[in-house]
């Protein structure tokens, strides 16, 4: 007597999909404390992990020099060297040229301060209102037993003496950082590689090492480019409207444009406090800055793109955040690698996770009155069209087959046409 199969058991969907939920919330929460874990590490470790992280930054940007060094013969260790010293030359020749200059806007920073306040006072009167609610809500707190806080003069003098240490630390760890980095960055990428167990691992890895290697060295130079020419243009322009010491301007315009948009916003600030200090008028005040951003939107709608390409952009929204997170975590260092760093983490991403670029098998034409970004959206979406009604020829396919008998188990005994 043939048995009869038994149906299986019905599943207790209930039960595997708390399992599956579960599962998925451990590992987001394994996730968001790793992620706490390194906020943690890299605030805690900012004396150590900033200079090093920098260090890295200008490594790889002067990595060409050493290695067209290296081509007449001189070992790796004599052309860290010389790169190390290339920079320390940079720095000081930049710091002895405008030390007179900025030495003079110090010792002016009194007047200014007192011209400033003169300004104010002619907005007093619109002012009043905010000064009354005030009184108000002091004389609501007021307390007669209050704590008197005095400052000693010498607060600020011993301020500088216990951050001075720290300094010159992190300033040592930089140097040293950078002379090793560039010394042994070919036996770091060998060590590396000879860790990979696998060929496609080991082919992936060397990619991300060439990729990194070259964008940072390519945006760095170029960005040191641009910047140079933004320099030259605000001190002419400086010069031009009558402004005192524009070499000064031209070099803090310059270096603080390695930091974008919180860069450009701190120039901006400075322009408009001198012209409100030094000059009269309400158009002599606002001519420098206005000067400053036509200069800016020309370097970022012109140079910028000329220079650097469409490849090396980023998004704007990203990088806002990779400077916001760096500046938190490492003050004005984190600003300077915020960039850099997210090149590093997009190259290896690039490589680490590989996603298939969204070309349709016929592609639309461009016409006339239709833009590069029209055309790439346009792309886009027929190739999400034919990827969907390929989905769905599938699926019609599959339905197809599941009803379809098995070869030779038709009724009749004869197989049915293919």
């Amino acid at each position: 007597m043939a048995r009869t199969p038994t149906a299986p058991k019905p599943q207790d969907m209930s039960e595997s999909q708390f399992e599956r939920i579960t599962a998925t919330t451990a590992r987001m929460a394994t996730v968001l404390m790793g992620f706490l874990a390194l906020l943690v590490a890299l605030k805690v470790g900012e004396v150590f992990l900033a200079p090093v992280t920098l260090a890295i930054v200008v490594g790889l940007m002067f990595g060409p020099v050493a290695d067209r060094v290296e081509r007449f013969g001189v070992p790796p260790a004599l052309s860290a060297g010389v790169v190390v010293l290339m920079l320390l030359t940079l720095i000081g020749g930049g710091m002895a040229l405008f030390a007179v200059p900025l030495s003079e806007w110090v010792a002016r920073a009194p007047l200014i301060w007192n011209k400033l306040q003169q300004q104010l006072i002619n907005l007093q009167g619109s002012i009043e209102a905010l000064g009354s609610f005030q009184e108000q809500i002091s004389s609501i707190f007021a307390d007669s037993n209050a704590m008197a806080v005095t400052v000693e003069d010498g607060g600020q003098v011993m301020g500088v003496a216990m951050v001075a240490p720290a300094i010159l630390a992190q300033v040592l760890i930089f140097l040293a950082s950078l002379y090793f980095y560039v010394a042994t960055r070919e036996h770091i990428r060998i060590s590396v590689l000879s860790l990979c167990v696998s060929r496609r691992v080991r082919w992936r890895t060397a990619h991300v090492f060439r990729d990194v290697e070259s964008r940072v060295s390519r945006f760095l130079l170029s960005i040191s480019l641009i910047n140079l020419c933004v320099g030259a243009a605000v001190s002419v322009v400086m010069w031009a409207i009558g402004m005192p010491t524009p070499l000064l301007w031209g070099a803090m315009a310059a270096v603080l444009n390695y930091i974008p948009y919180v860069g450009q916003g701190v120039m901006l600030l400075v322009l408009l406090s001198v012209g409100l200090g030094t000059q009269t008028g309400l158009e002599n005040i606002l001519l420098p800055a206005g000067c400053y951003l036509v200069i800016n939107f020309i370097e970022g709608q012109v140079l910028t793109p000329h220079l650097i390409g469409r490849t090396m952009t980023l998004n704007p929204f990203l990088i806002f955040l990779s400077i916001t997170f760096w500046l938190w975590a490492w003050g004005p260092v984190g600003g300077l690698v915020a960039v850099p760093t997210l090149l590093m983490a997009t190259s290896m991403l690039e490589h680490l996770l590989p996603s298939k670029p969204l070309v349709p098998n016929r592609p639309v034409r461009r016409t006339a009155r239709m833009t590069a970004r029209e055309e790439l959206l346009a792309n886009a979406a027929q190739a999400i069209r034919e990827q969907s009604q390929e989905a769905e020829q599938k699926n019609e396919k599959r339905k197809e087959e599941r009803f379809e008998p098995p070869e030779g188990t038709a009724p009749s005994g004869v197989e049915t046409s293919r």
